[in-house]
């Protein structure tokens, strides 16, 4: 994958982003792919025979291998190959070990993505060999969960022990063939500080959001797919007191907080007989009988939104959730919507009203075209008398332009307002904002 750097300057802690052996390097690259698809399938056709399995492999490859004329590194890269696909994940074993993927999409056999730095790319080094030999792969990672797919179950949604997140969509479902998508666990927890050193957010940002967690605003954090809202729901939990009782919710359990009192909460699926489902919903509901000081929603996209916001109303501040939308005034409108669906009979303006007295804050983070992850806007929900919900920025990233290497240039924006919120945050005895908002000090 050397093309990678020339093509994109990738640079990651002053490093350079390689893999060695590089397999597009090799003379050989059909003969290898050959060789290895033959030793695959002769391993398969016998898997049902009482062999050693390492002795049997090990043979299996001397054979297959003997005649033909390959370097060194060569015979290596095919006994690694095997020894993923024996021991490993065939042939996205070594992206999964790497700390610097975050993403690993594959799409047919000879067409995997990965993300790097925010960027994403094709990795023409790797290749699986047919529809079914993914499968196999997906069926491997996903028997230890008690998962299964297949042409009856042809969809699954799983946490890996690491705390990967695995998508598998297979045909009929996916016309082109397996769809395999992961979501890789980093090991490393970002910080406010992590956020401030790459540019995140500003120093005022980050003070403002920490006081509004310690203030127990509740807040909701919008964007799109990979824009960073669950890192961002993270960084913003690691203020909250340790002496409260934590509750998070999630379909698949993203979020790791440091406090000594969290409960989490994970959904469930249908079995077989398409019972037992769990829904976001039915563990909002359940979680408002356990004694919350806090909710912790992953991902509100559905009827929980009303119970989310009755929750907020009723005495249980200082909830945090995500949401997909394009930004914060589309996070309300869908926010209204979802509460429709709960099938609640209440009239729009009474809806609108609703959410205007349970949320405070709505924080929109997107992912630039050159990879970077940005808080675009902070803003405030406004209580007012108006039909409509009306929110007030109070602080932006406007971009300006765009280098020749790709990289966008902008600059953040500092409203020269004091936000309604203020009062909530100083009532709760917090006051270390007065010299951002420029407040009476004598006051």
């Amino acid at each position: 994958m050397k093309k990678f750097v020339d093509e994109f300057n990738v640079e990651i802690d002053k490093r350079t982003y390689t893999y060695t052996p590089d397999y597009l390097a090799f003379q050989n690259k059909e003969l290898l792919d050959e060789l290895r698809t033959k030793i695959i399938q002769n391993i398969i056709d016998n898997s049902d025979q009482r062999y050693d399995l390492d002795e049997y492999v090990k043979n299996e490859i001397d054979r297959t291998l003997e005649g033909y004329d390959l370097s060194n590194v060569e015979r290596s890269y095919i006994y690694n190959l095997i020894d993923n696909e024996i021991n490993g994940f065939g042939p996205i074993t070594e992206l999964l070990k790497d700390e610097m993927i975050t993403e690993i999409m594959v799409n047919r056999p000879n067409e995997i993505y990965i993300e790097i730095n925010g960027r994403v790319v094709r990795d023409d080094s790797i290749s699986f060999i047919n529809d079914d030999h993914i499968i196999r792969t997906i069926q491997r990672m996903i028997q230890p969960l008690g998962r299964t797919i297949d042409a009856a179950n042809p969809m699954v949604d799983a946490r890996l022990p690491d705390g990967s997140r695995l998508n598998a969509i297979i045909p009929p479902l996916s016309l082109k063939g397996p769809v395999l998508t992961i979501r890789k666990f980093k090991d490393d927890l970002a910080t406010i500080d992590d956020f401030l050193r790459s540019g995140t957010l500003t120093s005022y940002m980050a003070r403002f959001l920490e006081a509004c967690v310690k203030a127990k605003l509740n807040i909701i954090i919008c964007g799109g797919t990979g824009s960073g809202k669950t890192t961002l729901l993270n960084v913003l939990s690691s203020f909250i007191s340790n002496d409260e009782r934590i509750i998070t919710i999630e379909d698949a359990a993203e979020l790791r907080l440091k406090q000594d009192h969290v409960i989490s909460l994970e959904t469930r699926l249908t079995n077989y007989d398409g019972e037992g489902e769990v829904t976001i919903r039915d563990l909002v509901i359940n979680s408002l009988r356990m004694r919350p000081d806090r909710i912790i929603v992953g991902e509100v996209r559905g009827k929980e939104a009303f119970d989310m916001l009755q929750a907020m109303n009723t005495g249980h501040n200082g909830s945090l959730t995500t949401m997909h939308a394009n930004g914060p005034a589309d996070a309300l409108n869908r926010l209204e919507t979802m509460i429709l669906m709960a099938g609640m009979e209440i009239p729009i303006p009474a809806v609108r009203k609703y959410i205007e007295k349970a949320m405070d804050i709505v924080i929109q983070v997107e992912r630039l075209s050159d990879g970077r992850r940005k808080v675009v806007s902070i803003c405030e929900v406004l209580e007012t008398d108006h039909p409509t919900i009306e929110l007030k920025e109070i602080f932006g990233f406007r971009q300006t332009g765009i280098l020749e290497n790709g990289e966008v240039v902008g600059e953040f924006v500092f409203h020269n307002y004091v936000p309604m919120v203020y009062r909530k945050i100083k009532s709760r005895g917090i006051d270390t904002l007065k010299d951002i908002f420029e407040v009476d000090k004598s006051g």
